[in-house]
């Protein structure tokens, strides 16, 4: 009799583990994916689309249909793990594996707008499409979804004043030549930088920690996130934050038939939350669950950080090279090599998701 296994979640972790469990182990499988859009979104684009750019999304049903894996459009509203039984809906699936791969979304403020998703950009871009020459948009968030955002967005739109708050110093994650990059960039680009935090926002605007008050038409908000309270209402073992706390196999630590990758897992060595984990974890998931039908005996997830990108616009980027404890390197690459090896980056991204190896069971990879 086949396995069921069912994944919750269609991002990057999720298409990715349910692609490759169904080609290592072919017709040993039932796989079914439960997402609450029939889209895969490609989320590291959501910062182009906000500002005009169509695409980053592709349909799913069509998508998992060749892999041979179904589809269900629905929020997933309870997991009872002991029962082995997810709720959608009025609808009820049994498992034998789970891989909860549900992903994070923005903390967003009820006078700021976010593009932590499809629906939510949408409404961005419509309400930045409307403002004239002269607005003023305030991007929250020094991290790399702020960076995109806020050089997307005056490169796109010179005619608007762009500032970006940061409650750290600009790039303070990255190596000091990665630093002194991107503020020429937004220099050049005249963003206006704010280099403190905002403890509230309002209709017209934020008011910083320094007190004072900056005016505006809109306010994005590109810092933050957290993950669904799924797990934790399940009973499952998660941290303060929420994220499932799995061994060094991404099994889950209260429930050996649950596995979880990208945002929403407390990943082993504390990695942090991105496209370049969520990618590897769940293709380490699904190699796991592989051993684990054909006999054979997980691995330990083996994992070390290369690089991080940042677009800057569509003519320049950062390229920050990484130790492999994601601690920044020396080495940088910018402008327009950058801009290429960006994109280069993202359409792997998109590919590994929607074509996921292995083609049969074989020993779980080394993921790096």
């Amino acid at each position: 009799m086949a396995q069921r296994i069912v994944v919750v979640g269609a991002g990057y972790a999720g298409l990715s583990a349910a692609g490759r469990v169904a080609r290592a182990v072919g017709d040993r499988v039932e796989v079914t994916v439960v997402n609450p859009s029939p889209w895969f979104v490609e989320r590291v684009r959501l910062h182009q689309v906000a500002v005009g750019t169509d695409g980053a999304r592709v349909d799913l049903d069509a998508l998992l249909g060749k892999r041979g894996v179904s589809l269900v459009v629905g929020t997933a509203t309870a997991l009872d793990p002991d029962a082995r039984r997810l709720t959608v809906g009025a609808r009820e699936l049994d498992y034998d594996f789970l891989v909860y791969a549900a992903g994070s979304t923005a903390v967003v403020d009820q006078h700021a707008l976010t593009i932590s998703g499809a629906d939510d950009t949408a409404l961005t871009r419509a309400r930045l499409a409307q403002l004239p020459d002269g607005a003023r948009v305030t991007v929250v968030g020094g991290g790399a979804t702020g960076l995109e955002m806020a050089t997307e967005l005056a490169e796109s739109r010179p005619g608007l004043a762009v500032r970006l708050v940061t409650g750290e110093d600009l790039g303070a994650w990255l190596s000091p030549r990665a630093r002194d990059h991107l503020r020429t960039v937004l220099t050049r680009m005249g963003v206006e930088i704010h280099e403190t935090k905002v403890v509230e926002t309002h209709p017209d605007g934020v008011t910083l920690a320094t007190g004072q008050h900056l005016p505006g038409e809109a306010t994005l908000w590109c810092t933050g996130f957290t993950v669904p309270s799924l797990a934790r209402d399940s009973g499952l073992a998660v941290d303060n934050q929420g994220r499932v706390l799995v061994d060094q196999t991404l099994r889950s630590q209260s429930h050996d038939t649950v596995y979880a990758a990208g945002d929403a897992t407390a990943l082993p060595g504390n990695l942090r939350m991105a496209c370049a984990t969520a990618l590897p974890s769940a293709q380490h998931v699904a190699d796991g669950i592989a051993a684990r039908i054909t006999g054979r005996e997980p691995e330990p997830l083996r994992f070390k950080f290369v690089a991080q990108c940042i677009s800057l616009g569509r003519r320049d980027a950062l390229l920050q090279f990484l130790n492999p404890d994601d601690s920044p390197g020396e080495k940088i690459l910018t402008g327009r090599t950058a801009a290429l090896a960006k994109e280069a980056i993202v359409r792997g991204a998109a590919l590994s998701a929607r074509r996921p190896g292995p083609l049969r069971a074989v020993r779980p990879l080394r993921t790096t």
